[in-house]
């Protein structure tokens, strides 16, 4: 019999929940080992949701975030040695230790140098070991000139240097008469010298006191030189006698002075 006007119609009922049930299973199964494999593979072969729910692989060429590197605490010294070239040997290392400092020369002392001469006290020719005396005149106009010689006593040899100092007085240990010898520069002063027995002599220049007003002069006569060798704070006397001035004259005295020089005469 035929019912709805189709011939077995329990086959066509049964049939279709069959036919729509294998494919649903194969859904699964091809769900379930694809949840497996992902679960497998790690977080960087798992998809990531979007914002729609959906899975979605990273793209391959996606950049990664770079490391953090920790700088050490000491930079490394920079190499001041140049690379090695390709294929050939690397630079030398460098020494661990610490670098030796250079060695210095042992300083070259100086040749000695000789040391100029000097007049010491022992050098000098005391008064003591001198006798003075007054050599020929020579006049100028206005003044007469003599050579202070100084002749040396001691029997060794001694040695005068710069100006004696020279004043008139009226006998020896008595007070100076009118201003001390004016010092000449025409020589500049050197050291002399003398051997036991030589002279040495500085001229001496006096002026003629007439020169001057009377009152202006205020003239006495003097009788000696009073002679300091130079260095020395002994004095000794030379006769000579000739009128001076004491009074405020131009040039503050009547005698001139100049240095020691070799010889028993000269200027």
């Amino acid at each position: 019999m035929t019912l709805f006007g189709s011939p077995h119609p329990w086959r066509r009922r049964t049939a279709t929940p069959a036919g729509l049930a294998r494919p649903a299973i194969t859904a699964a199964v091809t769900a379930l080992c694809a949840g497996l494999l992902a679960a497998c593979s790690g977080p960087a072969s798992r998809p990531q949701a979007d914002s729609h729910g959906r899975a979605s692989a990273l793209p391959s060429g996606a950049p990664h975030g770079a490391p953090t590197v920790i700088p050490p605490t000491t930079p490394a010294p920079a190499s001041s040695s140049p690379a090695a070239a390709p294929g050939g040997p690397g630079p030398a290392p460098a020494p661990s230790g610490p670098a030796a400092p250079p060695t210095a020369a042992p300083p070259t002392a100086a040749p000695p140098t000789a040391a100029p001469p000097t007049l010491g006290l022992a050098d000098a020719c005391s008064t003591s070991g001198l006798r003075v005396s007054l050599g020929g005149a020579d006049g100028a106009a206005g003044s007469i000139y003599y050579p202070l010689d100084f002749r040396n006593v001691s029997g060794r040899a001694c040695s005068l240097f710069g100006y004696p100092g020279v004043s008139f007085v009226a006998a020896p240990g008595t007070g100076q008469l009118g201003g001390a010898a004016v010092r000449n520069d025409t020589f500049g002063p050197s050291l002399v010298t003398l051997a036991p027995g030589a002279i040495a002599h500085a001229s001496v220049q006096v002026v003629v006191a007439q020169s001057y007003p009377a009152a202006l002069c205020k003239p006495v006569a003097a009788h000696f030189l009073r002679v300091y060798p130079p260095g020395q704070l002994v004095p000794l006397y030379a006769r000579l006698t000739a009128t001076t001035c004491t009074g405020a004259i131009p040039g503050r005295s009547t005698l001139g002075i100049y240095v020691v020089r070799p010889g028993a005469n000269g200027p």
